[in-house]
């Protein structure tokens, strides 16, 4: 059975148009499939790195943040991140953690909302930080958090509600929301829709733009493929920008920051989004990083992403013994982002046993082992090996 698998697998990668960008990545025999937790390395990153260290650090010195461009780079940056989670020029500024940015939008939020709207609602299943900022944010602004499920966010809304925090995709099981519905019925009760699309951007289409989202958020390390640290960034669509009231607002964000005067007055436009000076090493890894990309469309990259989670399920369902692994990831495509989890008995174990066998993943306690799919650098022969070490390690 495992040459079957095998050679379909080998036949898909020799069909997939999105296989050539492997190369661009310095990768090894493992199967890495923890990409939603750290991306590869891009090859020529480094290179741009010693670039920066040796001319632009080393020798240009403080002339670079004019003459090699590193005061605009969280905007320009931020413009290169803006088609691949469907945004238009200028509402994305990079800089700062997810955390940071979560907290920015979710208190810009709450000041954007309609007198008398009091109830911030948060996923209830959410990664554990989005839920400690927006407590936090409630008690700084005196609302209420109101924690519920993402499917139950319709029902949950009235008249108090000022923003919703929600996740595009589920960091455990891997489950994709639906934005558009959700921020459709957040919009049309009066409130404003806040996403985190740390498991989205760069692995599906998400359409800020089209469907209306107020504010969004997200990392560069997991699909981006930035760099562990690498900035994060913060989306504020236009309409809002007029009104954003930032609740850090620093010198880089200030309309003057060299006047250095006491009161503060707001740049225009995604600008407002930055507080303090930017990290630069990081920021233009990620900038060099974003160069893998060009060309891609994210239509495709989602149409290899659900073609290799359905086959590595297939695989799994096929070489693993019966009862001894159960799949928590939607099988419907509409609710699938580009990750497995599967349920296991001792998955610490067994996850040293893979990761031994070059097979990479990671868990979250107590029982799910996570493979992240990224289409850029994952086979389906990758997605074959790992069905079949797992195998090998539950009947071991």
């Amino acid at each position: 059975m495992s040459e079957t698998y095998a050679g379909r697998a080998a036949a898909l990668d020799a069909a997939d148009e999105l296989a050539k960008y492997r190369e661009l990545f310095t990768l090894d025999d493992t199967v890495y499939l923890d990409g939603n937790s750290l991306g590869a390395l891009p090859r020529h990153v480094p290179a741009r790195l010693q670039e920066v260290l040796t001319r632009e650090w080393g020798e240009l010195r403080i002339r670079s943040w004019e003459e090699s461009g590193w005061w605009t780079a969280p905007e320009r940056i931020g413009d290169r991140i803006a088609p691949l989670v469907g945004a238009g020029p200028g509402q994305i500024v990079v800089g700062d953690s997810t955390s940071v940015n979560v907290f920015k939008a979710v208190v810009a939020a709450s000041r954007l909302a309609a007198q008398g709207r009091d109830e911030i609602l948060v996923d209830a299943t959410t990664f554990p930080t989005d839920g400690y900022i927006a407590g936090s944010a409630a008690r700084l602004t005196g609302h209420r958090i109101v924690p519920v499920a993402p499917a139950d966010v319709p029902a949950a809304l009235g008249p108090r509600t000022a923003v919703v925090l929600l996740n595009h995709v589920d960091y455990r099981t891997g489950r994709l929301h639906d934005l558009p519905a959700l921020t459709a019925a957040v919009r049309a009760a009066g409130g404003l829709a806040v996403w985190d699309l740390c498991h989205s951007a760069g692995a599906l289409p998400v359409g800020l733009d089209e469907h209306g989202v107020d504010l969004a958020v997200g990392c560069t390390y997991k699909y981006l493929n930035g760099g562990p640290g690498s900035p994060a960034y913060l989306y504020v669509a236009e309409r809002h920008q007029a009104a954003f009231d930032s609740p850090l607002p620093g010198w880089t964000s200030h309309a003057d920051p060299f006047a250095m005067t006491p009161g503060y007055a707001p740049a225009e436009g995604s600008v407002r989004g930055r507080v303090g000076t930017p990290d630069i090493l990081s920021m233009l890894a990620l900038e060099a990083s974003l160069d893998v990309w060009d060309g891609v469309e994210v239509t495709a990259v989602r149409a290899k992403s659900l073609a290799l989670t359905d086959f590595f399920l297939e695989c799994v369902a096929a070489y693993v013994p019966p009862g001894r692994v159960t799949s928590v990831t939607p099988a419907a495509h509409a609710e699938r982002g580009s990750q497995v989890a599967l349920r296991c008995e001792d998955t610490e174990r067994v996850m040293r046993a893979l990761v031994e066998r070059g097979v990479v993943g990671d868990l979250r306690r107590p029982d799910v082992l996570r493979f992240g799919i990224t289409p850029l650098y994952v086979g389906f022969a990758d997605a074959e090996r790992a069905a079949r070490i797992l195998a090998d390690v539950l009947e071991g």
